[in-house]
């Protein structure tokens, strides 16, 4: 606070901030919220006699993460904000936004259970449907739910990083419907210690394609955190096959999750707990496979790695994916300040940015040919034409640097 010469008192710039995503972040909601709102849509269109038009209803997911985001992101472009220094405690403190990331999950469950009884319905006369949904109605709702999983992962993402026990157990929550509780493991205690480097399974090498990337991420991922929660269990004199173990309490969630929904609706939704649970693991893994593609953490003369940088995360400042996404793409900032809530984040000076948002950069990690085309040129420019400072996928190493050669 100043005072003017006529006595007037006069905010300070620091004072006058304002977070002008504040409210925003409630649209992240429009996710977990989609499904039941397109069953009230369904049940308007039969009212309506409009039932050729139903069917697209239940591709909300796909059509939000691949088609509205990504031109939404083009349409209003980078954020540009970061907040101050002086507001960092009070913007930290403030239990408004933690509250955003809890009540995305008992929507989540609640669509969850809604797309169960769609899937195994063979009466939706109320929603002017004959019979039971089709085969195309069915694979929208399991896409629509995976999309659902997928960015609930990121949801767990967040509150699993975090000190207090409700939020971790939050965090395992939201991850039983995909079936990757072991995330909430390897991601804190094996990603961020291994980031950008050849170990790390969750860390994308050059010329690698995503599709080849997969597999090699979810197997190693999953063994990573076996053996980290082993050694754990280990040192507090526990047996390693106990419900201590968080790995295996994770799972458990899981397995009653799927057990309970098998209960009540049938086996016949297993095979759509299945696919929807790979589909949303797999959208979080296209996310890991964009963060880090190429970087690399260099060697210092001791031989250990130099420590984690804001130029060893791909970043991107696109305002509408971030909302969705609690400032995933501000992900420089995230690994310096892993316990840091993500209304704080800030995007870096010197970490190197994406040509679009993370929902634009999904679609183009499934055809290798393209992402390549846009993405190997900034990896190779980012380290300034020295292709032995990119972390190359060794089975192409060869390949690579005939090509591009050294500097």
């Amino acid at each position: 606070m100043g005072t003017t010469a006529m006595g007037a008192v006069k905010e300070s710039p620091v004072e006058r901030w304002r977070d002008r995503k504040r409210h925003l972040w409630l649209v992240g909601l429009v996710l977990p919220t989609a499904l039941p709102v397109s069953v009230a849509l369904a049940w308007v269109f039969g009212k309506l006699g409009w039932n050729a038009a139903t069917p697209v209803l239940w591709w909300i997911g796909p059509l939000l993460l691949y088609v509205l985001l990504p031109i939404l992101d083009l349409f209003f472009g980078p954020d540009g904000q970061n907040p101050p220094d002086e507001v960092m405690e009070r913007l930290e403190n403030d239990k408004y936004y933690r509250y955003c990331t809890y009540a995305f999950i008992p929507f989540q469950m609640v669509s969850l259970v809604l797309a169960c009884y769609l899937w195994a319905a063979d009466d939706l006369s109320w929603l002017g449907i004959s019979g039971g949904l089709g085969l195309i109605s069915k694979i929208g709702v399991t896409l629509t739910i995976g999309v659902v999983g997928g960015v609930g992962i990121n949801t767990a993402h967040e509150l699993g990083h975090k000190r207090e026990n409700l939020e971790r157990w939050l965090s395992k929550i939201t991850l039983a419907q995909t079936l990757y509780g072991h995330f909430y493991i390897e991601h804190n205690r094996g990603h961020h210690v291994r980031v950008a480097t050849p170990e790390d399974p969750a860390s994308a090498r050059f010329a690698e394609s995503f599709w080849m990337f997969l597999p090699r991420s979810m197997f190693g991922s999953l063994k990573s955190a076996w053996e980290l929660e082993k050694t754990r269990m280990q040192r507090i004199n526990q047996p390693t096959w106990s419900l201590r173990n968080d790995v295996l309490n994770a799972w458990a969630m899981s397995i009653v999750l799927f057990g309970g929904l098998t209960a009540v609706f049938g086996w016949q939704v297993l095979p759509f707990l299945i696919i929807q649970a790979f589909y949303g693991a797999s959208l979080l893994e296209s996310v890991n496979y964009l963060e880090h593609y190429g970087l690399l953490r260099q060697r210092t003369a001791s031989g250990r790695y130099e420590r984690c940088a804001p130029v060893h995360s791909w970043n991107s400042d696109h305002i509408v994916t971030n909302i969705f996404l609690y400032h995933l793409q501000r992900h420089s900032d995230h690994h310096a300040n892993p316990l840091r809530r993500y209304q704080t984040l800030r995007s870096m000076a010197g970490a190197p940015n994406l040509p679009s948002g993370y929902a634009t950069l999904i679609t183009l990690t499934y055809l290798p040919p393209l992402w390549r085309k846009v993405m190997d040129h900034r990896v190779i420019e980012h380290y300034g034409g020295d292709i032995t400072k990119v972390n190359i996928d060794p089975r192409k190493r060869d390949k690579v640097l005939a090509r591009y050669g050294t500097r």
